[in-house]
């Protein structure tokens, strides 16, 4: 994969947790404020925590930092796995999204 195939992949994703978030706004299931600066996204929960997502261009890696710990996922096959094994991006943020909102909470790609 080429820097610019990275780049487009992952702007990508960061632009589907922000569309995932409005639209979890929208439909009342939680209040999830995300803010984007550059490469990172930040979701603020209403308890106050956080998930930070960010890109890792050099090593061509996405980074998620929630309550339950740090994963770093790379594409593989148009799907965004975690290095050591753990899972789907979008299966993992779901379950520490929800576990930080405190309410049933889906992300899907």
């Amino acid at each position: 994969m080429t820097d610019p195939e990275f780049m487009d992949l992952a702007e990508s994703l960061l632009r589907s947790v922000e569309r995932m978030c409005d639209a979890i706004n929208d439909g009342g299931d939680a209040d999830i404020d995300n803010q984007r600066v550059g490469a990172m996204v930040t979701l603020v929960f209403a308890n106050g925590s956080q998930i930070i997502i960010n890109l890792q261009k050099p090593l061509r890696e996405v980074w998620m930092a929630s309550r339950s710990g740090g994963y770093h996922f790379s594409c593989r096959d148009g799907s965004w796995q975690d290095t050591k094994g753990q899972g789907d991006f979008f299966a993992l943020l779901g379950r520490d999204a929800s576990a930080q909102a405190g309410v049933p909470l889906q992300f899907v790609p």
